[in-house]
């Protein structure tokens, strides 16, 4: 007679399911290569910053004038690159455990539940609104180079055709299997971005100040200059976003008691932090010294010559959206297949990652074709998702977990970041918003 089997041994061992397991974090985008050198730091945090948001800087500052404008972007910088240094120090804050994602030390703060309905909401709406403001940039700058290129000798092509080219490309480069292996990318979109940003002050410098310009607030109305000045800050706060990849790329880095991570990730993110003030500062105030309020939402937009070196930016502008796109869809990819593995059951391979990758491609396109407002979408994502993972999270979990003293100079600057970053949560979607809706009055779907 065949001995019956008890339910407790229809279960796997432990060690075959910590096998199990392992093999499926081996196959996850995020842990699956721990190889990076600091300098891959470096570039995939300029390259997850430095967005097009840098060419939409001199409106912002046309909509808050000199004084705010400038206090605006020096305190964010100072601001994001202390709670950068927060999530770069909690990344190994409990001995021999990495905090590979945003929403895993979510959960060691707040809660196994609590951590994941509080970060991983704000981070989707972060990640998956950026890839679709990044479809409609690239489309812009295809749309724009073939406009320059052209000079109104070539056929009209509609705005959605562009994004759909734009779009084509990630079917393809969404198939790479982790963050190791769009380091290329990511460094030719980072040396991209140092490109376009010198390009757009060079040119405006060269072009010099504008006749009659004037540095009085966009807006006429006293509405509308409330409303400006708000969405104003929704674009400050979208161009320091870097937070909501930041552990997932120093999860690429090894790490050994002696050697932690977190040296080698804090020595890139301070190259990246140079160059992002390098790319930032000079546009914004070079832009807005030559254009004044006249300023378009993207200064290469306003910059009509030299056509030739016009055309070459938007192209950088396209190359370094394509990186960007990558950068923050990983995250991405890695919550939809430890969902479709882990929970859903479904086995990891090629086929899995084939159509779950494609149809989020599809999706990010399909939303930027029809709603493609470009300077409204980032007033209104920068303030109410990007404020809260940048500016104040990474000080709560601080709090939480590292416990400063009451009135200390670590409680004080928390909850200071902590308060403006409420301000900014609160205050810049509703310009943002604004300006979606003036834009929606005058827009015809597919047009």
């Amino acid at each position: 007679m065949g001995t019956q089997t008890s339910p407790e041994n229809c279960t796997p061992p432990k060690d075959e399911r910590t096998a199990k397991e392992k093999a499926i974090d081996d196959w996850l985008p995020i842990t699956s290569s721990r190889k990076a050198k600091w300098w891959y730091s470096a570039f995939h945090n300029v390259t997850a910053m430095v967005g097009a948001g840098v060419l939409s800087l001199p409106y912002a500052m046309s909509e808050l004038g000199w004084g705010p404008g400038i206090a605006v972007m020096t305190l964010s910088w100072i601001i994001t690159v202390y709670t950068l240094w927060q999530m770069v120090e909690l990344h190994e804050m409990v001995p021999g455990k990495r905090f590979d994602r945003y929403h895993e030390l979510g959960q060691h703060a707040f809660g196994e539940k609590l951590g994941l309905w509080i970060v991983v909401p704000q981070q989707l709406l972060v990640e998956v609104s950026l890839n679709i403001v990044y479809m409609v940039t690239g489309g812009n700058s295809l749309k724009k180079f073939h406009d320059v290129i052209c000079e109104g000798k070539c056929k009209d092509i509609k705005l959605t055709y562009f994004i759909m080219i734009f779009a084509s490309v990630h079917f393809f480069l969404s198939q790479l299997p982790n963050f190791n292996s769009i380091s290329g990318i990511s460094l030719a979109a980072a040396v991209m971005s140092l490109s376009y940003s010198t390009i757009a002050w060079g040119a405006s410098l060269q072009k010099g100040k504008a006749d009659n310009v004037d540095y009085s607030l966009r807006a006429s109305t006293t509405t509308g200059q409330v409303f400006g000045f708000l969405g104003g800050l929704g674009d400050m706060a979208f161009s320091y976003s870097g937070h909501n990849v930041v552990l997932e790329i120093q999860a690429t880095i090894p790490s050994t008691p002696d050697k932690p991570s977190k040296k080698p990730m804090w020595k890139g993110v301070m190259v990246a932090y140079v160059i992002i003030a390098a790319c930032y500062m000079p546009v914004a105030m070079i832009g807005y010294w030559v254009f004044g309020k006249d300023v378009d939402d993207n200064i290469l937009i306003t910059l009509n010559k030299p056509k030739w070196l016009i055309a070459m930016a938007n192209m950088m502008v396209v190359v370094h959206v394509i990186g960007s796109y990558q950068v923050y869809a990983m995250p991405v990819f890695d919550m939809m297949e430890s969902l479709l593995v882990k929970k859903l059951k479904f086995s990891p391979g090629l086929k899995l990652r084939l159509i779950s990758r494609s149809l989020y491609v599809a999706f990010t396109m399909f939303v930027g074709i029809t709603f493609p407002f470009f300077g409204g979408l980032i007033g209104f994502f920068g303030g109410i998702a990007f404020a809260p993972t940048t500016y104040f999270l990474p000080c709560i979990i601080w709090i939480i977990i590292c416990k400063p003293k009451r009135f200390s100079l670590s409680w004080f600057s928390n909850w200071t970041c902590i308060v403006l970053g409420v301000i900014l949560m609160v205050l810049a979607p509703i310009g943002g918003l604004r300006q979606i809706i003036l834009s929606a009055k005058t827009y015809k779907f597919y047009s």
